[in-house]
C-alpha cells in the first residue's frame, strides 16, 4: 500500500475578540488527528490584530504544521498584512500565491475571488468598477497558476477561500454565487492535475464535487460541517497518497456521524 499523509482541513474559524479558549480544542483536535492541519480562510472575524493575537494563542496547541490562507473577514478592517504577520509569527504558514512543499506533498495557497461560475461568470465588459473586480478575479487565477508551476513532482492541495466550482456552493442564494468562488481558479486546478481541493466560505453550500476533469474539491466551512456533522468536531481528514501520484485521496471519518454522511 501507497504511503499517504493525512491532512485536517477546515476554514471559517472567524476568530472574534470573544473566541479566547474556545477554539483551542478543536484546533489541538485537528492537529492530532494528523499530520499537517490546513485553514481555508476567515481566520479572523473582522480582520483585527487582536483576534489574531487570540487566534495565534489558540494555535498553540497545535504540534503539527498548519498552513492557511486569508479570507474575506480578514481583510474587513485594512489590517491584512498585520493579521498575517502576526499568525506567522506565531508559526503558521499564511500562503497568499505560496507554495509550502512538506511531508512529501506540495500545497499551494490563495485567497481567489468572486466572479461566478461557467457561462454565467462576470466578464470584463462596462464599468471600471466591473473590470476592476474581473481583473481581481484573474489576478486571483493566475496566481495560484504561478504557485502550482513551481510544485515538483509530487501531489499537490489546493487551498483556497473561494470556491472554484458551483456545486459545493449549491445551497446558498443564487444571488450570491458570483461572491462565493470563480471558476477562472479551476482551470489551473485542472492544468495541473491537482489532487486534491479545499475552500470554505460558503456556509450554506454543499460538502463536495469535482472539477470537470474530476478533481476533488471539497468545502470545508465549519458552520458547514458541523451543520452536517453535529456528532463530530467541523473538520475534516483526508489521506493523500504520496505514490503513485494518480491515486485519488481518500476521506478519513472522524466521528460515526461522518463515517455515515461522508
Amino acid at each position: 500500500m501507497a504511503k499517504v499523509v493525512r491532512i485536517a482541513a477546515l476554514g471559517d474559524l472567524h476568530c472574534s475578540k470573544s473566541s479566547q479558549g474556545t477554539l483551542q480544542p478543536l484546533l489541538a483536535k485537528a492537529g492530532e488527528s494528523a499530520e499537517l492541519v490546513l485553514i481555508a480562510g476567515d481566520l479572523t472575524d473582522y480582520g483585527l490584530p487582536d483576534e489574531a493575537r487570540i487566534l495565534a494563542r489558540e494555535l498553540t496547541a497545535v504540534r503539527v504544521p498548519v498552513i492557511a490562507v486569508l479570507g474575506n473577514h480578514d481583510f474587513e478592517s485594512g489590517k491584512a498584512d498585520e493579521v498575517r504577520h502576526i499568525l506567522g509569527e506565531a508559526g503558521t504558514t499564511i500562503l497568499d500565491g505560496d507554495i509550502c512543499e512538506t511531508h512529501g506533498i506540495g500545497i499551494a495557497g490563495v485567497k481567489g475571488f468572486g466572479g461566478g461560475f461557467g457561462q454565467r461568470a462576470l466578464a470584463p465588459w462596462g464599468e471600471t468598477t466591473i473590470k476592476q473586480f474581473v481583473h481581481e478575479a484573474v489576478d486571483e487565477a493566475l496566481k495560484l497558476e504561478t504557485a502550482l508551476a513551481r510544485i515538483g513532482s509530487m501531489p499537490i492541495v489546493a487551498l483556497l477561500h473561494y470556491s472554484p466550482i458551483a456545486q459545493t456552493v449549491e445551497g446558498e442564494p443564487l444571488e450570491i454565487y458570483p461572491f462565493l468562488g470563480s471558476s477562472r481558479l479551476e482551470e489551473p486546478i485542472n492544468t495541473y492535475r491537482v489532487s486534491l481541493a479545499v475552500h470554505s466560505h460558503a456556509h450554506r453550500g454543499h460538502l463536495e464535487g469535482k472539477t470537470a476533469i474530476g478533481v476533488p474539491v471539497y468545502n470545508v466551512s465549519m458552520p458547514l460541517l458541523a451543520r452536517c456533522f453535529p456528532d463530530g468536531p467541523p473538520f475534516r481528514l483526508f489521506d493523500i497518497p504520496l505514490s503513485p501520484l494518480n491515486d485519488e485521496p481518500r476521506e478519513q471519518p472522524v466521528a460515526s456521524a461522518a463515517m455515515s454522511q461522508a
